[in-house]
């Protein structure tokens, strides 16, 4: 990417966060915590957009399989979005910067009041160094919880916060490299697409399908994402998330995944 970034939001899934099993990757955490300390160093305005809670919570109660009993989800979230927030406060003040928990649900963002409360928040906290950890509030939003297609673990959640937050570039790390002209896990000759510049009924043909096991959203909840994102004049990126330090790679222009074009220049938008 050549054009100029100053205000980058990752967001991260649970597929990337944890093991099958549903315990933490910690290993994996700890890379995402340094790649994006560094890049604040460096200058750039970070935001981390994590999923997780549930799962988390599921494997710190000793629970194997995630429950369909919507108490049973709210409590774990409740749990495991303590222990997430844990580790990355212990791992972030390692290299000094101070973290900030945001938890939304669709009400926060669909109201005015509340949106230009949220995004005042996210300048004071960004403009102090601080870096925002933003899920969505599982223990009072049911929505996605119950029906998965809210905020679809947490994809248009990010491109909300990006809209609200007036970010530059979004990054959502996956399972696999990005979007493919057809499904690569079926497909050994699948070609990735490395640049999108319109979504029609042909890409979303092709994005159609489940997202993974632990998580809720498919390819197509992060085209829709995207969409959001190119109207308000953000850029969107999607990559695997196994290797954190490809972050670098895509603030210094490299090619990587495949990259959703802005449509226009970036406005600050509070009707997200």
């Amino acid at each position: 990417m050549s054009e100029q970034m100053h205000r980058i939001v990752v967001k991260v899934g649970t597929s990337s966060l944890t093991y099958e099993n549903g315990k933490l990757n910690i290993a994996c955490i700890e890379k995402l915590v340094r790649v994006i300390a560094d890049l604040q160093n460096r200058g750039y305005q970070m935001v981390l957009v994590s999923s997780g809670a549930v799962g988390v919570g599921c494997a710190k109660l000793g629970w194997r399989e995630r429950p369909k009993d919507i108490r049973k989800k709210q409590a774990a979230a409740a749990v495991g979005q303590c222990e997430l927030m844990h580790i990355y406060d212990k791992f972030f003040l390692e290299y000094g910067i101070n973290v900030a928990q945001v938890l939304l649900t669709r009400e926060n963002v669909s109201d005015d009041e509340q949106r230009e409360n949220i995004h005042n928040t996210f300048d004071i906290l960004l403009e102090n160094d601080v870096v925002p950890i933003v899920n969505e509030n599982d223990t009072v939003a049911t929505a996605e919880l119950e029906h998965m297609e809210t905020f679809g673990d947490n994809d248009t959640l990010s491109a909300v916060v990006s809209r609200i937050c007036g970010a530059d570039l979004l990054v959502i790390f996956t399972d696999i490299d990005g979007l493919y002209d057809s499904n690569p896990r079926e497909n050994p000759n699948a070609k990735l697409i490395d640049r999108v510049d319109h979504i029609d009924s042909a890409l979303r043909a092709v994005a159609g399908g489940p997202g993974t096991a632990g998580g809720t959203g498919g390819m197509a909840t992060k085209l829709g994402a995207a969409e959001l994102c190119m109207d308000a004049g953000i850029s969107m990126l999607i990559t695997k998330g196994d290797k954190a330090d490809i972050l670098y790679d895509i603030v210094d222009g490299k090619p990587v995944g495949t990259l959703f074009k802005r449509k226009r220049k970036k406005e600050a938008l509070l009707n997200a």
